[in-house]
């Protein structure tokens, strides 16, 4: 005969619960800065009132996106202490305030829910632990992220007209050589002597990290104060228009409203270039030179038909001779090097492959290119690399001649 044992359910065991809240303002105007110490202060004292809970923390975010939790630190910091087992329950005023990602919703109310924790949203009046909840949260998530792509393409219209208009932007934190006042662009004389004594070292023939070397040298500080230079920053400074008093709009734009990826226009939207937008630092013509230098210095050029082509050498920022010797069979740039106390010059295709990749490049005695080019380009005068840099474009070497291409299109043969 059977017999059959009742063994009743384990109630579970009571303890408090472990309580958290999540926070997030999207600016830290004067308003919603208000609004975000309300918070803290009304879930503090909402949790520490309640008798069968404890307070496990109020945390929040400023100035993130609602649309990326990346980078939210206070989000990660709760997330945390919940995975690790220090909460129990998590308030959030709405599910916006979480994240207007629906993806990224989901995913934090289901790793939750694996480990037991509910989070409540206020405003919905809904609990995340219950399944039969996750399709109204998908759905109240889905909503706000629609709001937050109708804000975007409307924040792209408004910039947009703008743009048309020729309305430039000013509100510039860290801008070596200008500070926005008003509503304006204004120069500040110290820093402008910066970006010009850049923009004069580079058509001198410095190279980018020469430059560097020079204004940490003079300890020259960068407009955030820093004492080291970054190269890529003097790069940047160097081509942008703003320095000559003009402006170009549009210049990136955001692929996606749910990355805020910024991409590089090369073409793929308008842009507009306003002309005397505001004060210059540097003149249009030192400007151009600049970007003449560049693209000289580059190892790519642009052909007319918009194919482009690698010109298979590099700028030499040390030796000017580096520059615009170049061999008139392979055109290879020449080479410097030091051979039983002399230094020579050699097409850099023999020095790279052998001899027999470029057998008729002869090798230069740098005294006697010096001596050549004092004679022909400096009118008899002692080698001057000022006049050689403001008059030459390029020196073709032959095995028994040289064709030196000046600037003004004159061309002189001559033999080292």
């Amino acid at each position: 005969m059977k017999k059959i044992i009742f063994i009743p359910a384990k109630l579970p065991e009571y303890k408090k619960l472990r309580v958290a809240a999540y926070c997030r303002v999207s600016t830290l105007n004067r308003v919603q800065r208000e609004s975000l110490k309300w918070q803290i202060e009304y879930y503090t004292n909402m949790i520490s009132e309640k008798p069968d809970w404890i307070f496990a923390g109020v945390f929040y975010d400023v100035g993130k996106s609602g649309l990326r939790i990346k980078g939210r630190i206070g989000l990660d910091k709760m997330l945390k202490k919940a995975s690790s087992g220090k909460i129990d329950y998590i308030l959030v005023k709405s599910i916006s305030r979480l994240s207007r990602d629906t993806v990224d919703v989901l995913k934090i109310i289901r790793d939750l829910r694996e480990r037991g924790i509910n989070m409540h949203f206020e405003t919905e009046n809904l609990d995340s632990i219950k399944l039969e909840n996750e399709l109204e949260i998908t759905l109240r998530s889905l909503l706000a992220q629609e709001e937050s792509k109708n804000t975007s393409e409307n924040i792209k219209w408004g910039f947009q007209r703008k743009f048309e208009k020729g309305d430039i932007f000013t509100k510039y934190k860290n801008f070596m050589g200008y500070a926005c006042v008003d509503g304006e662009m204004v120069i500040v004389p110290e820093q402008a002597e910066t970006v010009k004594k850049i923009f004069e070292l580079y058509i001198k023939g410095l190279s980018f990290g020469q430059i560097k070397t020079y204004l940490e040298s003079m300890d020259i500080k960068t407009v955030t104060g820093n004492e080291h230079w970054d190269t890529t920053t003097i790069q940047k400074m160097l081509q942008n228009e703003k320095y000559k008093g003009d402006t170009r709009l549009q210049k990136t734009y955001i692929e996606d409203f749910m990355t805020g990826k910024k991409v590089k226009n090369t073409g793929q939207r308008h842009s507009y270039y306003v002309s005397n937008s505001h004060p210059a630092i540097v003149s249009d013509d030192i400007f151009d030179k600049v970007q003449e230098e560049m693209a000289k210095r580059s190892r790519t050029t642009y052909k007319e038909d918009g194919t482009v082509e690698s010109r298979g050498k590099r700028y030499n920022g040390k030796y000017l001779l580096g520059n615009v010797l170049e061999c008139g069979y392979c055109g290879a740039s020449y080479r410097r090097r030091t051979e039983r106390g002399k230094v020579v010059w050699r097409c850099a295709t023999r020095m790279e492959n052998g001899r027999e990749k470029c057998a008729d490049s002869p090798t230069l005695n740098e005294e006697s290119v010096k001596g050549t080019l004092g004679k022909t380009v400096c009118m008899g005068e002692e080698y001057d690399e000022g006049k050689i840099r403001d008059k030459v474009e390029s020196i073709l070497i032959f095995s028994k001649y040289t064709d030196i291409c000046c600037k003004n299109g004159e061309e002189i043969r001559s033999k080292f």
